[in-house]
């Protein structure tokens, strides 16, 4: 594994919404010429789990959250946007170049407009979050 390797982390609970943030993604990773590897997750709560646990080996320089939570009939929604969001800062704040794209909806129709290839895809936007970060702890270091 190369060291200017990115990991893509998708939540497949929505797959044809993952499947349309992830082909942006992986665009704006080669774009930029770096290298990328993708892991699947059930859902956006695994998502800072999984990073974590990649994060331990250091093969990464960045990493990239993606997926889709649809508010629903009960506060599970709540919970999971909130801790998935809560835990992915806390990784960033420990030093990961982390792009959040995981997108919190009130309905598939919002979902699909932010997933769309030619809209607001926010699988390229925080691609672009990532590498800017990237660059930025680079900046710092000099």
């Amino acid at each position: 594994m190369k060291k200017n390797c990115i990991l893509i982390i998708t939540s497949r609970f929505y797959p044809e919404i993952s499947a349309s943030l992830e082909y942006e993604s992986i665009k704006a990773i080669k774009e930029h010429g770096y290298d990328y590897k993708i892991l699947n997750v059930p859902g956006a709560f695994e998502v800072p789990a999984a990073i974590s646990y990649a994060a331990k080996n250091s093969k990464y320089i960045g990493y990239v959250a993606l997926g889709c939570v649809i508010r629903g009939e009960t506060s599970h929604y709540d919970y999971v946007c909130s801790e998935s969001a809560r835990a992915l800062m806390q990784l960033s704040i420990e030093g990961l170049s982390i792009g959040y794209g995981i997108l919190t909806c009130e309905n598939k129709d919002q979902a699909l407009l932010r997933a769309k290839s030619d809209g607001l895809n926010k699988g390229r936007a925080s691609t672009l979050a990532c590498l800017r970060m990237i660059e930025l702890k680079k900046e710092i270091d000099e």
